[in-house]
């Protein structure tokens, strides 16, 4: 009998916000728990990656339902549908983008605060994540 492990989304080093597709935890930690050991107190950073794991699959099925709107809006224009119709659902569709993005950002300016060591690198942090959110949105 094989168990399967639950995975936390994790970021490669050096990088700050992005999302990446979970990798699995070490066995010997999950032994640990299997055999009665007393789980160890939540740390910031795993609230942390707890957070940026619900995020990342918030993110992705926003995506997702964003690409079916999408292939609705070419259905739409082959079909011809009247252009106030298409226009309607490329509003919608923008707008879901544009919620998505901002859901996106929301977990990264958490993710830079919460793993910060002092309060000037929080601040740079929240300033790096501002001047992204000028630059796109």
């Amino acid at each position: 009998m094989t168990t399967t492990h639950k995975t936390k989304a994790t970021r490669p080093s050096g990088t700050k916000g992005s999302l990446q597709a979970p990798t699995r935890k070490p066995a010997a930690r999950k032994s640990a728990k299997a055999a009665g050991a007393a789980p160890a107190p939540a740390r910031p950073a795993d609230a942390v990656s707890d957070v940026h794991s619900e995020t990342q699959r918030d993110v992705v099925n926003r995506l997702k339902r964003i690409e079916g709107q999408v292939r609705g809006l070419i259905d739409m224009v082959e079909s011809g549908r009247s252009c106030e119709d298409v226009a309607q659902q490329m509003s919608a569709a923008r707008k879901a983008m544009d919620k998505t993005f901002y859901r996106m950002m929301a977990c990264t300016v958490m993710e830079a605060v919460a793993l910060t060591d002092s309060e000037g690198d929080a601040r740079r942090e929240v300033e790096r994540s501002t001047r992204i959110l000028e630059k796109y949105a």
